[in-house]
């Protein structure tokens, strides 16, 4: 008996070593060593510069993760240590529909986390500071400098220098033309940066002499010189591209039916900021933006466009900036040079107590002829109605009689 047990032991000691299959061994995914375990964290913490335009959606990835839940933190620039607020609860998952963002709310109602990664909707020039991954007692781990500048469209590119910097605008790719058959639109974004050797050393970019404009690497007395300048900039320019043939037409009644659109509802008062997302977009994608069957181009820029109601941001939103009930109707999205979706908005009478729009006097005639038109036709569906019901019973009593 010992013998047989012997030699089966000798047996799996040489299956061991001669068959290299069985020398290796792989351990499940949910035991195997997190990614962020084997990267070393800072000694010191640095700041990364990164510049945004502003309306567009910014994603800050933490790249040095503790074991414990993330936490991002939110400071102003020149702001000392004290002035530093948490962003997140101490399990750094709060989550949020970037659907049910508002235009004109608080940094706060405006974030989500992401796989540790911090993303900001429609982020505004105020939002520029330090921000923070760390953990829920206060250890800061990785540290960005974001700038957000405000989009200018400009035709000449102009430059500031000093003995001591030298601004530049350095411009992203031409998008692709934002639409198929009718004339279209490329965009292409540069943002303001700035070239000097007496950058601060805590704010780190992979040129140590280059940061954004409104970086808090720049010192305040340099700071000063290029607030003069013109920061951010929107180029467009116009473009004309054929559908192909398996492509829908642009004509939205004759759309193909293998290729349908999604379709959203949407329902806001007048009177206020209303904002359109194209879904699925990103910043550096080309969008563009149909009242019907009727393009929206944005030639002006935001520059012109602040002094129109309707406009395309930045960040390739739709803004009423003070929705009317004529506002009501589809808007159909273009994305990558394919209409992708259609939003169907519905901007109904602000008549509500406490408001403190006041409604137009042409909006308030809509409104009071709409309300008369449905009560008329409401009524006379029920005196119809009551109608028939008397002939019925009228009938039912004769032949019974």
């Amino acid at each position: 008996m010992s013998t047989s047990c012997s030699r089966l032991l000798l047996f799996q000691v040489l299956v061991l070593v001669l068959v290299p299959g069985v020398q290796s061994y792989e351990a499940p995914e949910d035991q195997q060593e997190d990614m962020f375990s084997t990267r070393a964290c800072p000694a010191f913490l640095t700041f990364s510069n990164a510049a945004f335009l502003s309306g567009v959606t910014a994603e800050l990835p933490c790249l040095c993760k503790p074991q414990q839940s993330v936490v991002w933190f939110f400071r102003k620039h020149q702001s000392g240590a004290e002035d530093t607020r948490a962003l997140t609860d101490h399990h750094g998952n709060r989550l949020m529909d970037s659907s049910h963002v508002s235009h004109s709310s608080d940094l706060r109602s405006r974030f989500s986390i992401r796989l540790f990664s911090l993303l900001i909707f429609r982020i505004r020039t105020h939002d520029s500071g330090l921000y923070i991954c760390g953990s829920a007692h206060n250890d800061y781990f990785y540290g960005y400098d974001v700038d957000v500048q405000e989009a200018k469209a400009v035709s000449l590119v102009t430059s500031f220098s000093h003995a001591s910097l030298q601004t530049f605008t350095s411009y992203g790719p031409w998008t692709v033309c934002d639409r198929c058959g009718p004339p279209g639109e490329q965009v292409r974004i540069g943002l303001c940066y700035v070239h000097s050797r007496l950058l601060h050393v805590r704010y780190r970019r992979a040129n140590q002499t280059v940061a954004s404009c409104g970086s808090g690497a720049v010192p305040k007395a340099l700071s000063r010189l290029i607030q003069s300048t013109d920061g951010a900039r929107l180029e467009v320019r116009p473009c004309h591209v054929t559908c192909p043939t398996q492509a829908p037409p642009p004509s939205v009644s004759s759309l193909s039916p293998s290729e349908p659109m999604r379709v959203y509802y949407l329902s806001h008062p007048s009177g206020g900021v209303v904002t359109l997302d194209c879904p699925g977009s990103r910043p550096n994608m080309a969008v563009g933006w149909d009242h019907g069957s009727r393009p929206i181009y944005r030639f002006e820029g935001p520059t012109g466009a602040a002094n129109r109601r309707l406009m395309i941001d930045a960040g390739h939103h739709l803004v009423f900036q003070s929705a009317h009930v004529h506002d009501t109707g589809s808007y159909f999205c273009w994305l990558q040079g394919r209409r992708v979706a259609e939003l169907r908005l519905l901007v109904y009478p602000s008549l509500g107590l406490g408001q403190s729009e006041t409604l137009p006097h042409s909006e308030l005639m809509e409104a009071v002829i709409t309300m008369v038109t449905w009560y008329s036709i409401m009524s006379a569906v029920f005196i119809l109605l009551m109608f028939c019901r008397f002939l019925l019973r009228y009938h039912r009593d004769a032949a019974g009689m």
